[in-house]
C-alpha cells in the first residue's frame, strides 16, 4: 500500500490579452485575471508559491507558480 507524503505541481501559466478587445482594456483584464486567480488559490485555501510573474511586453503576463496538488500535504517543496 502506498501513501502520498507530499505532493505539488508546478505550472507555468500565461495569460494572454484577449485579441477582440482594444489594448489597453485587454491589459486591465489580464491583470484582472490574474489576481482573480491568486484570490481564487486563497479563498480554497490551496497553498501556493509564486516562483516568477513577468509582465510581457504585450502586457500579458507569464507566472510560474508552485501549488499543492489537490489537498495532499505539501511537505518541503514550498520553504
Amino acid at each position: 500500500m502506498k501513501r502520498v507524503k507530499a505532493a505539488c505541481i508546478t505550472q507555468t501559466l500565461h495569460f494572454l490579452l484577449k485579441e477582440d478587445a482594444g489594448h489597453d482594456y485587454a491589459v486591465k483584464l489580464v491583470q484582472n485575471e490574474v489576481k482573480k486567480y491568486k484570490e481564487h488559490l486563497d479563498r480554497n485555501k490551496t497553498q501556493y508559491k509564486i516562483l516568477s510573474e513577468e509582465t510581457q511586453s504585450d502586457g500579458s503576463v507569464v507566472m510560474e507558480i508552485k501549488k499543492q496538488y489537490n489537498t495532499s500535504p505539501t511537505g518541503h517543496y514550498l520553504d
